[in-house]
């Protein structure tokens, strides 16, 4: 694979209950375990910038699929919900639920991009196969 871009960003502190900056400074946050886990709560969390980043990655993918597919993707909202628990083997594992809004679009079309967007996005690709991901369209025609 040619690397076209490179994100960087450093932990510092407590890990979950510590501080990440992106090396470009655009990210610079406290981090603080949630309550549900026993932390403090507060702050960011990485299951939160996993969400974030999961749910913007995967928009995108959705908007190039939709774009070759001719199909109006406009007003498009995409939701992640990333959960952690014990996987049962003394370590966490997480889950992915990603829930679609695509108003203009019937919804036979409506899936055929989010599963078709699930194989560009390149968060989809990296767990494929590690964790479990679902996929619901919520809002089509």
């Amino acid at each position: 694979m040619q690397v076209i871009y490179t994100a960087s960003a450093k932990s510092t502190g407590d890990g979950r209950d510590g501080h990440v900056r992106t090396s470009d400074g655009t990210l610079d946050l406290d981090l603080a375990a949630p309550k549900e886990m026993g932390g403090a709560g507060g702050a960011a969390n990485p299951e939160q910038l996993f969400a974030a980043g999961y749910a913007a990655c995967f928009h995108s993918a959705l908007r190039i699929v939709g774009q070759r597919a001719k199909a109006d993707v406009a007003g498009s909202v995409v939701e992640a919900e990333v959960g952690i628990g014990p996987n049962g083997s003394g370590a966490y594992g997480l889950t992915v639920a990603l829930l679609v809004d695509l108003p203009a679009v019937e919804r036979a079309t409506a899936e055929q991009l989010v599963d078709a967007a699930h194989q560009v996005c390149p968060y989809s690709n990296a767990t494929r196969g590690n964790i479990e991901v679902t996929l619901t369209v919520r809002a089509a025609r």
